[in-house]
């Protein structure tokens, strides 16, 4: 059964800095692509980031939004992925889910494992 636990989330300053964990089981994330996403309240779910498997080069993508302040990687060792945020703004401010595959890479919402998610909440 797969399992994919994201933690690191919680309250931050306005300009401040967290970093997201997705850690995996029963799945190989080194084999797998992820993405993270997130919803805002009253807002629709939108991919902000995305890794590909390493057999599809580990290609990486951002959404525009986040791009220049997140950066995602991947640790095979421990089986999880990781997005660190910097400068964090109040529109940050949602619950960010990660997802994978094995086969689909991107930031639309077309993978087949999800977590729970995670709240990040910036204050101004």
């Amino acid at each position: 059964q797969v399992q994919l636990v994201e933690s690191g989330g919680g309250v931050v300053q306005d300009g401040g800095s967290l970093r997201l964990s997705c850690a995996a089981s029963g799945l190989a994330l080194d084999n797998s692509a992820i993405g993270w996403f997130r919803q805002a309240p009253g807002k629709e779910r939108e991919g902000i980031s995305a890794i590909s498997s390493e057999g599809g080069g580990s290609a990486i993508v951002y959404a525009d939004s986040v791009k220049g302040r997140f950066t995602i990687s991947r640790d095979n060792a421990k089986n999880t992925v990781y997005l660190q945020m910097s400068n964090l703004k109040a529109e940050d401010t949602a619950v960010y889910y990660c997802a994978a595959d094995p086969n689909y890479w991107g930031l639309n919402q077309l993978y087949h494992y999800w977590g729970q998610g995670t709240q990040v909440s910036v204050s101004s």
